[in-house]
């Protein structure tokens, strides 16, 4: 306490109070930090995932994978589903969960000629950036949060995806 300063000044009810308002914009910045990082691994996942889910009057069919370049593979597609039709070639993503020679079952992306990977394996990939972002989250929520017991709940869920994924692919 400064000496010029009134004794009412530095009363123990203010001290208590800012720190109440201290701990409230923690909560705020961190909980919002928490928020963005979710939304932002559901909105990286959806991309994909809507395709993989929502098959419902999509295209559905199975691709030979013949060559790979560029970040991209390709090859013949063969229809499944009724009102599919067959394709000389269509072009998958080239990623861990493509490779050259195997045949995957697909679903084709509407109005184009891209397809991404359909069944529990595709389901699994598409969430991945889900995963990760779990993993992240569960860091703040520990230490920005510290709700320690939510943060395990998150970062096992992340894990569990994440692994599910590596062996489904």
């Amino acid at each position: 306490m400064i000496p010029a300063m009134p004794a009412s000044a530095a009363a123990p009810g203010s001290r208590r109070a800012s720190y109440a308002v201290l701990r409230f914009g923690r909560i705020a910045a961190m909980g919002t930090v928490a928020a963005l990082i979710l939304i932002a691994g559901v909105w990286a996942s959806w991309g994909t995932a809507q395709h993989v889910l929502l098959t419902k009057g999509r295209e559905q069919g199975t691709v030979e994978v013949t060559g790979c370049d560029d970040g991209s593979c390709s090859g013949p597609y063969a229809p499944v589903s009724a009102g599919s039709r067959e394709r000389e070639r269509v072009v998958i993503e080239d990623s861990v969960a493509v490779a050259e020679g195997r045949t995957y079952a697909v679903v084709v992306k509407p109005g184009s000629d891209e397809v991404v990977r359909s069944g529990p394996a595709g389901v699994l990939y598409a969430w991945v950036p889900l995963g990760g972002a779990l993993l992240l989250a569960s860091v703040v929520v520990a230490g920005g949060l510290r709700r320690t017991r939510v943060a395990w709940a998150m970062a096992g869920a992340g894990v569990a995806l994440l692994t599910a994924a590596f062996f489904a692919v």
